[in-house]
């Protein structure tokens, strides 16, 4: 467990846990359904924080809760998807099979983004897997899964849901913050 800063000694730490939701059906180990769980898990957070310093009690909650959104008819995930204030976004032509094309960009650094197209593409349940391809030729494999993602700020907030694409990439320094977890949200 990491020690805490020095500025947090005198106040009372409550909680700060990371939730993984349960799900009724338990997917296969190796099937498309269960790495889908897991991506989806890997962008549930809880954080439920509390401190007091002089007699002011300050408080901090946040629960978000991800899971793998399957849709009936492949077509119905095609459109555009961003990572909003980070510069990233995708298109995807999905035909009903499962089987897809897309193209996207993302930033190589503060001012210069790069494109790539998806090749290979095919969708399983939740789950996505393509391979990315560059400009230049470079090529790497491309995952990731379809999601419900819900937001709460408080123990009997109701929540906001948005879906879209969650996927986990090598680590951006965007801005001065380090991000390897990607939510691709879809656009209306």
């Amino acid at each position: 467990m990491k020690s805490l800063p020095r500025c947090l000694t005198g106040a009372s730490i409550v909680a700060v846990l990371t939730s993984v939701p349960v799900f009724g059906q338990q997917p296969v180990a190796g099937s498309p359904q269960a790495r889908a769980t897991v991506l989806a898990a890997s962008f549930s957070k809880f954080k439920q924080l509390s401190k007091e310093k002089r007699g002011i009690k300050k408080e901090k909650y946040i629960r978000v809760q991800s899971e793998p959104a399957t849709k009936a008819n492949p077509a119905d995930y095609s459109g555009a998807y961003e990572v909003h204030d980070f510069g990233f976004g995708l298109e995807l032509r999905v035909n009903p099979d499962g089987s897809f094309e897309g193209r996207g960009y993302e930033p190589l650094s503060e001012n210069v983004q790069r494109t790539f197209v998806l090749r290979n593409g095919k969708i399983q349940g939740a789950l996505l897997t393509a391979t990315k391809v560059y400009a230049n030729g470079r090529s790497e494999p491309f995952e990731g899964a379809f999601m419900n993602r819900s937001t709460y700020e408080s123990p009997t907030d109701k929540g906001v849901t948005v879906f879209g694409l969650g996927v986990l990439g090598e680590p951006v320094n965007l801005s001065g913050q380090t991000i390897d977890k990607f939510f691709f949200e879809k656009r209306m």
